[in-house]
């Protein structure tokens, strides 16, 4: 595992997306060629890797450094091969209809539990708010903010089921179902882990 400094790139690029060696060196407070060296010993490592973006102008091609999968190995994944291999029992053993059920009584718990933790938040933004909380603590690393034209961007910057998501599409369903009965708010998916996307956005309207 990256020690402590490399850590914090991994954290950047996790939440922030791919960025350029200049940006990563301002936020880490070092020098540019710090950064460099710190970024080239992850890439030895695997963990992170650039690529060039189209120049603007007759400027030179701009260099981004992203994750790739074994630096998105280092965060929490909720023992993927394990739940993976459960499901796949599951269905074998039960039928389809058992896993739909074993959804539903997840999806029946965590949205009570949530709606228990928006008592006492009367407004759409407060309860936003508060489901980010809730998703950042269930490792989720969620973030949200309002858009110039009064929408609502929820973001999770990491999937802690990823493995379980990608291998039954119900988990994913079920989830954005419980965000819109909890906020009670249009809530649509505009990026998603599973589907290749660095991250889940969703944006949310009306209240």
């Amino acid at each position: 595992m990256p020690h402590a400094p490399l850590n914090r790139v991994l954290l950047m690029l996790k939440t922030e997306g791919p960025q350029p060696t200049a940006t990563l060196a301002t936020a880490l407070g070092i020098t540019g060629e710090a950064a460099r060296q710190q970024l080239a010993r992850l890439a030895q490592e695997g963990v992170v890797e650039s690529a060039g973006e189209p120049a603007v102008g007759r400027g030179r091609p701009r260099q981004r450094w992203h994750l790739t999968a074994a630096g998105h190995a280092h965060f929490p994944d909720g023992h993927a091969a394990l739940a993976t291999a459960l499901l796949s029992t599951l269905v074998a053993q039960l039928g389809p209809a058992a896993l739909d059920t074993v959804i539903a009584a997840r999806e029946a718990e965590t949205l009570a539990r949530y709606k228990n933790e928006m008592i006492g938040a009367p407004d759409l933004a407060d309860r936003i708010r508060r489901l980010a909380a809730i998703r950042t603590a269930e490792g989720y690393m969620a973030d949200n903010w309002r858009e110039p034209d009064g929408s609502w961007m929820l973001v999770e910057n990491h999937c802690p089921i990823c493995a379980a998501a990608s291998a039954c599409a119900g988990f994913c369903r079920s989830e954005l179902e419980t965000f819109r009965a909890v906020l009670g708010a249009r809530v649509e998916r505009v990026d998603h882990i599973p589907q290749g996307a660095r991250r889940c956005a969703y944006r949310i309207t009306g209240d």
